[in-house]
């Protein structure tokens, strides 16, 4: 079959390597196979004008913030992210400090420093952390079921709910008090949503919740911005790798294709984009989010996927997690607050009604945290997550400012607050090439599932290590098992299956899914965010 339209050719001998994609994963996959002899003939299909993905710094407010990806959560010689980050010399001295590394958070989110009620309060400190150590320990109890072959409740949000009750039998305050920490614990779920990406714990499967590996270390930041790092990447590669605004419509495999600049030879795998131009290739990695996987599953693959791929797709969880940053000219807020909690006194994690999204879609938002000072601004930075999250970006700015507005002035008991001058937000679930933010086990499926995605087509029986559930399937070689290149003096995987033509091949990096919200590389439940 001769493949039709522009033929895209790279100089070079050796097998062609497409990878389609170029947020972290795919930057990831195209710097290990450049460092690579064999794989000369590479190309990078990236749908948009820039590189990144969902790690996207802007420069705004007087300062750089992180519409994507925020935090390294675990940050220590475990952790991949850590690793380059410090290799490039992109974090300062106190997160490189070993006191640092060596800090224990449990991969939970710290306390706050103020939590203000829905009636215009303050919320006793002393009761929010009796609160939080209640619910981390019912999470921290959740890794108990790991080998469960079946769970009862199916759920993490089940499984929390139940424990809860239990625990308000013994609960001796008066109803008001009660309904108070009901209400803190209602918060803590939607922390816990933004953390799993997810629109409610009852969607996350138990079992496989406590496959999340924890890494030590006091959670940091990029001083500059997180795109630091995918610069530094993009700087290693050669020049001609990197292909923008190229969006694929349709992955032809396990077929047999020609070019004209080529001739005699075949090519398993025809990448065809959307405007037309075609790129023969004999690998293909897939780095692109599972949200649109989802969304494209019947048009991306021709012939379709197998069965077992499809449902795996399917199954497993992506959801949605989104920023919104609000510019104050002074701050409301003490000089020594890092993180604003919001508690909403009629909501309940025991009630299952939900009140309609115009009405309270805010009631999500788990609360700001506070930016370092710009130069002439103060910057809050809230995360809401689910459907919620989803129905903000179909407002305008106008409507969201002002219903934050007038949040800020209810919780704070204060009217006259001054609004905020500006606001900025992510839209993950409208951009298109993302449709989300970040993936989850769902109820329903498992690791197992995360395993057959990483399985090479067509499968030659080689799959690919199981690594962190929260990240995305990658396509390449199947022999890319490791993240990381094996000393010298052993054999090196790539060398030994260059031989292996299997057309769209897999592997998954442990640490390039690309959320934006609360999560981190490193672990698997603080994902790089």
């Amino acid at each position: 079959m001769q493949s039709g339209g522009r033929q895209a050719e790279a100089p070079g001998r050796g097998p062609r390597v497409l990878v389609v994609g170029g947020g972290i994963a795919g930057l990831g996959a195209a710097q290990r196979l450049c460092r690579h002899p064999a794989f000369s003939h590479l190309r990078v299909l990236e749908a948009t004008a820039r590189a990144g993905g969902r790690i996207r710094s802007e420069h705004s407010f007087g300062g750089v913030v992180e519409v994507g990806a925020h935090w390294i959560h675990g940050p220590s010689q475990g952790n991949p992210v850590f690793q380059l980050a410090a290799k490039y010399g992109l974090l300062g001295e106190k997160a490189l400090s070993e006191e640092n590394q060596l800090i224990e958070t449990g991969g939970h989110v710290g306390l706050p420093s103020v939590s203000y009620a829905s009636s215009g309060v303050s919320v006793s400190l002393e009761l929010v952390a009796e609160m939080a150590s209640l619910f981390y320990s019912l999470i921290d109890q959740t890794r108990e079921f790991l080998q469960a072959a079946e769970t009862t409740p199916p759920s993490v949000g089940e499984y929390l709910k139940e424990k809860i009750r239990q625990h308000m039998a013994g609960w001796t305050e008066d109803e008001e008090t009660k309904k108070l920490k009901l209400a803190i614990l209602k918060n803590l779920f939607n922390v816990e949503c933004c953390v799993s990406g997810t629109h409610s714990m009852d969607l996350v499967a138990l079992a496989p919740f406590g496959e999340y590996t924890v890494l030590p270390g006091l959670d940091c930041t990029f001083p500059e911005g997180y795109q630091g790092l995918t610069d530094c990447i993009m700087a290693s590669l050669p020049k001609d790798v990197m292909v923008f605004d190229k969006p694929v419509k349709t992955i032809h495999w396990n077929g047999s294709f020609r070019e004209a600049s080529a001739p005699g030879e075949t090519f398993p795998v025809l990448v065809e984009c959307e405007d037309g131009d075609c790129f023969p290739a004999h690998h293909v990695v897939v780095t692109v989010p599972l949200g649109f996987f989802k969304k494209h599953l019947d048009t991306f693959f021709e012939p379709p996927l197998p069965t077992e791929k499809v449902e795996a797709i399917r199954k497993i969880g992506f959801g949605t997690n989104n920023k919104i940053f609000l510019e104050f000219e002074e701050p409301f807020w003490e000089p020594d607050c890092q993180h604003i909690q919001v508690v909403w006194e009629d909501m309940s994690p025991l009630e299952d009604t939900a009140p309609e999204l115009q009405d309270a879609w805010f009631k999500k938002l788990i609360g700001f945290w506070v930016l370092p000072p710009f130069q002439a601004s103060h910057v809050l930075c809230g995360f809401i997550a689910g459907l919620e999250s989803e129905f903000m970006e179909t407002l305008s700015d106008e409507d969201v400012l002002r219903s934050l507005t007038q949040v800020l002035r209810r919780v704070t008991g204060n009217p006259q607050l001054p609004a905020p001058r500006s606001m900025l937000r992510s839209c993950w679930h409208s951009a298109p090439y993302t449709r989300g933010s970040y993936s989850y086990v769902a109820v329903g499926s498992s690791g197992d599932d995360m395993d057959r995605l990483a399985q090479p087509l067509p499968s030659d029986g080689k799959g690919a290590q199981r690594g962190f559930p929260g990240g995305s399937v990658v396509g390449s070689l199947p022999a890319m098992r490791e993240t990381r290149a094996r000393s010298l003096g052993r054999e090196d995987p790539l060398e030994k299956e260059i031989a292996t033509h299997s057309s769209i091949l897999a592997w998954r990096i442990p640490w390039t899914e690309e959320p934006d919200g609360l999560q981190s590389v490193g672990s698997q439940r603080v994902r790089h965010d």
